[in-house]
């Protein structure tokens, strides 16, 4: 258990850490921003506590909100998330799943992972630039940013998880 948080910090702060000085910096056509840390809620397992989970989520946005000046935005989109995750993630466990399960590119398979990680993401980007934007006028605007984004985020994960997989492979 130790061991699992440790490892957990560490990610969370890499992400953190990626998402400050690189990734903040990055507007595709003016419209998409990678938000990497989203991959953080995506990874956890299938019987983790719902309450460290949403406090998990809740100090993630607390913190990416701090750094990209984001008063809020980031901590009340990444609770909801963290909120439904294990609920959106029941929806695609195999019926003989452990009770461990943690999602990915490997134990999933690319469709199945697509099919549970876009939709999150989706959800994510949508809810953050609603909060940032706090309005509906420029409604166009949003849809782009949020699906951009999203698609954005969206490969810079399966990137991510297909260099854990080729690492994974290397390694036995």
């Amino acid at each position: 258990m130790m061991l699992d948080s440790l490892k957990r910090l560490i990610l969370f702060v890499v992400l953190c850490l990626a998402q400050m000085f690189v990734l903040n910096r990055i507007h595709l056509f003016g419209y998409a921003t990678p938000l990497l840390y989203v991959y953080f809620v995506l990874l956890f397992q299938r019987n983790y506590p719902k309450w460290a989970l949403l406090l998990w989520c809740f100090a993630l946005g607390l913190v990416n909100d701090t750094i990209s000046n984001t008063p809020g935005v980031a901590c009340a989109s990444l609770t909801l998330l963290g909120a439904i995750q294990p609920y959106f993630m029941k929806l695609f466990l195999p019926r003989e799943a452990a009770e461990n399960f943690s999602p990915s590119l490997h134990t999933l398979g690319y469709l199945k992972y697509i099919a549970y990680a876009l939709p999150m993401i989706l959800l994510y980007c949508l809810l953050f630039f609603a909060l940032e934007a706090f309005n509906f006028f420029n409604w166009e605007q949003w849809l782009i940013c949020s699906g951009a984004s999203s698609l954005l985020t969206l490969l810079f994960i399966g990137v991510f998880e297909n260099f854990k997989i080729e690492k994974a492979g290397t390694v036995q």
